[in-house]
């Protein structure tokens, strides 16, 4: 779908005018899904997080559990980047974050909270070159979840390298200790968390791009047939019922 931001005015200098040639789409056709995974593999090859294969190909099995929104961005009708994302519930723990942090998200999922955990977010290489904004146009999209899911926290299973990034732009705290990865053997990752309800507003003042309407997170998350229905109403009440 076309990226539905409101207020157009008010998006970062950096990356107003790549958003108006950006569409986020619903990685589902086996072509789209091709394309996803030999990216993921070019990225991860390129950032030595993993060894040349003869597949060119990388995917796991939770690209289509049902918890799961595998997201591309598009410039110009070009695959550029993509992000995962599982909303995790009571009922929907699937996820590699919930296998390599369960004791630290199975006792708040029990307790009723949501999560929205992005992961295997990844750019084209040269992609990534030619358009620097990618890396905040990309994590735009869990941000919106959170709000379409009225999430309580945001995570990012990241790697030690990459927490500053998450702390600028999300205000994420680190929860855990470097940990092993699957499919990482070189590389170790932390549990970060934002806390949603909390950072919204500053996040919203500080990035205006990550706003959106009610229109484009109902066109991004909102599926003909749903595997997973919103954990919980709308907020409805206050700024959020604005944006």
């Amino acid at each position: 779908m076309k990226s539905g931001a409101e207020p157009q005015t008010a998006l970062l200098p950096r990356g107003a005018a790549l958003f108006e040639r950006l569409d986020y789409r619903l990685i589902e056709t086996p072509e789209d899904k091709d394309r996803l995974h030999l990216m993921r593999y070019r990225a991860y090859l390129q950032a030595g997080l993993i060894p040349p294969s003869e597949s060119q190909r990388v995917t796991d099995r939770f690209d289509d559990a049902p918890n799961v929104w595998n997201f591309g961005v598009y410039v110009d009708n070009e695959l550029c980047s993509s992000v995962r994302i599982h909303v995790l519930t009571s009922e929907w723990r699937m996820s590699y974050t919930t296998e390599v942090f369960g004791d630290v998200l199975h006792p708040r999922l029990d307790r009723g909270e949501v999560f929205i955990d992005p992961c295997r977010f990844v750019a084209d290489p040269e992609m990534q070159q030619r358009f620097p904004e990618l890396p905040y146009l990309t994590v735009r999209l869990p941000f919106v979840a959170c709000e379409h899911f009225n999430a309580d926290v945001g995570l990012s299973m990241v790697r030690t390298d990459h927490q500053a990034f998450y702390r600028r732009v999300f205000l994420s705290e680190t929860l855990t200790e470097p940990r092993s990865f699957p499919g990482w053997p070189t590389k170790k990752a932390v549990l970060m968390a934002s806390d949603y309800p909390k950072v919204r507003d500053r996040i919203l003042t500080r990035f205006p791009i990550m706003r959106s309407s009610a229109f484009e997170r109902r066109m991004l998350f909102e599926r003909s047939t749903q595997r997973i229905a919103p954990a919980r109403p709308i907020r409805l009440a206050g700024a959020a019922a604005q944006a």
